[in-house]
């Protein structure tokens, strides 16, 4: 194997990891699968204009052909098994897992889910978004089966388990009888939520330890970290910065990010994202948090699935190709597993996009009552609704980040609010998923979620409306940047001098939502 081949085979995991599967159209379920008409997901003009320029437009990214992309083989779906933490499985399971036959649910040849009703699709949609596309035996780095074989990982991680001991962020797969793989990188890894209780929300913004856990990695070569998030186009390259860093000092970066937080691909380590909640996506006017890509349709969900599952590592970026480890400089041939590691069919992304659609939140326990009642008169005589408009929550708008110029011909491409709030610019300035803009988020929802902020600083609403988050010698109780004993989390600064009565209605309120 050729030293490029044995990089690309050590990127594969990472390349496609820290991948989200956000967000789908504006338009209600049953209009979408009335017919079952499968949209076409890759079509050249609508490619080239899916994405909100970036913040220094040169490095906007010009994606594959529709011939290269679908040259590119359709990735198997194999049925998948749960992963249980030591001593916790039941007694033979694993001699049982290696007797049992690979069998392939979905791919792009003869097999294929019943698809002729609603419920078929839907059903067929959540097998797709907990389908695995790394597999341990083939790649080195990421998660391997002797991390989630190990009661130690699961220590020094504070990994999430279900009451019965199950770890539902990966499975393990049979595509060879008597070989039991570790599955990951699954849409589900990044979007299942375990609650405190043990009980698991699909959808919801994730809380797998990521930065922890991949923090246990054997190493970490510099070409793939370029590769998830390299601006060469930019001097200095913002990922120039991990060059200096020692193993024990990178350990300590990834471990920095807390769980709810993830160093996504197209982002940074030092500047991660809060991994969103899928549930109501199809309200949501702009996907990422720097509203990388604009959706108007359940086709765009499927375009944003497409590109977040490999794809847009194979764009252009100002030349800058990520794919190619590491000359980054030439497209990788489409069959080639190891550069490209598969896709999804159109039928599959349409399923998977209309399981998210489906998606319900849970149960709120919290009740509307006279503290939420006070707050929901607070929240509209602070103005919160200009920006956080009911029903929805937002107004689906744009906010410049401070120090962005806002382009003359933006205005009346994309929806901009005339309102920056003023929070760190250094995600949607410094990264390949910058834009400039943050996008306004939904509060819906904010129950079940936590660390707030685009780059989660703050562990709970309380800590979000804390004043003395502005200050310089302020400690975040969620993300804390690396390098750094105290961090001021600045922006935003609404609702922070409220009474302590108002203060404790707002947020009874927003829990409500």
């Amino acid at each position: 194997m050729t030293i490029r081949a044995i990089l690309r085979h050590a990127a594969k995991p990472t390349l496609l990891a820290l991948t989200l599967l956000p967000h789908a159209g504006m338009f209600s379920q049953s209009s979408q699968t009335k017919n079952f008409t499968v949209p076409k997901t890759w079509d050249d003009t609508e490619m080239d204009k899916l994405e909100v320029p970036l913040a220094n437009p040169i490095g906007s990214p010009k994606h594959v052909s529709a011939d290269y992309y679908y040259r590119i083989p359709v990735r198997p779906i194999y049925k998948q098994y749960p992963v249980y933490a030591p001593g916790r499985e039941p007694a033979g399971y694993m001699e049982w897992l290696k007797q049992q036959e690979p069998i392939v649910l979905w791919d792009g040849t003869t097999h294929k889910p019943k698809l002729k009703t609603q419920a078929d699709w839907i059903k067929a949609g959540e097998v797709v978004l907990d389908a695995s596309i790394i597999y341990s035996t083939e790649h080195k780095g990421g998660f391997r089966m002797e991390d989630v074989t190990n009661p130690a990982f699961y220590e020094k991680t504070g990994m999430p388990l279900t009451p019965d001991g199950i770890m539902p962020f990966m499975h393990y797969v049979i595509r060879e009888k008597g070989t039991v793989e570790l599955g990951s990188f699954g849409c589900v890894m990044c979007h299942t939520r375990v609650m405190p209780g043990g009980s698991v929300i699909k959808g919801a913004q994730g809380n797998l330890p990521f930065g922890p856990a991949l923090a246990q990695a054997d190493s970490f070569p510099f070409p793939v970290l370029e590769a998830l998030f390299g601006m060469p186009w930019m001097t200095p390259d913002p990922a120039d910065r991990m060059k200096s860093l020692s193993e024990d000092q990178m350990r300590a970066l990834f471990a920095s990010v807390p769980a709810g937080v993830a160093a996504r691909h197209r982002g940074s380590l030092f500047e991660p994202i809060q991994v969103p909640n899928l549930i109501g996506v199809a309200d949501r006017h702009y996907l990422d948090r720097t509203g990388l890509q604009q959706q108007h349709s359940i086709v765009d969900l499927m375009r944003y699935a497409a590109l977040n599952q490999g794809a847009d590592s194979l764009a252009s970026f100002d030349g800058f190709i990520p794919a190619d480890i590491p000359t980054f400089n030439k497209l990788p041939n489409p069959s080639d597993p190891i550069a490209v590691g598969g896709r999804y069919s159109d039928e599959q992304l349409y399923a998977v996009a209309l399981y998210i659609y489906s998606l319900k939140p849970p149960p709120n326990p919290n009740k509307f009552d006279a503290d939420a009642a006070r707050g929901q008169k607070v929240f509209a005589n602070e103005g919160c609704t200009r920006c956080h408009t009911p029903p929805l929550y937002t107004n689906n708008k744009l906010t410049p980040a401070p120090g962005f110029t806002v382009a003359e011909d933006a205005r009346a491409k994309y929806n901009i609010s005339s309102v920056s709030v003023g929070t760190d610019p250094s995600l949607t300035m410094n990264t390949r998923r910058g834009t400039g803009y943050y996008k306004v988020p939904s509060l819906k929802g904010v129950w079940y979620r936590s660390m707030f902020g685009h780059s989660g600083w703050c562990a709970t609403l309380e800590d979000w409306f804390d004043p003395a988050r502005l200050r310089d010698d302020y400690v975040p109780t969620g993300f804390k940047p690396y390098g750094v004993k105290t961090f001021a989390v600045k922006g935003h600064e609404f609702g922070l001098d409220l009474s302590e009565e108002d203060h404790k209605a707002l947020i009874a309120f927003l829990k409500t939502l």
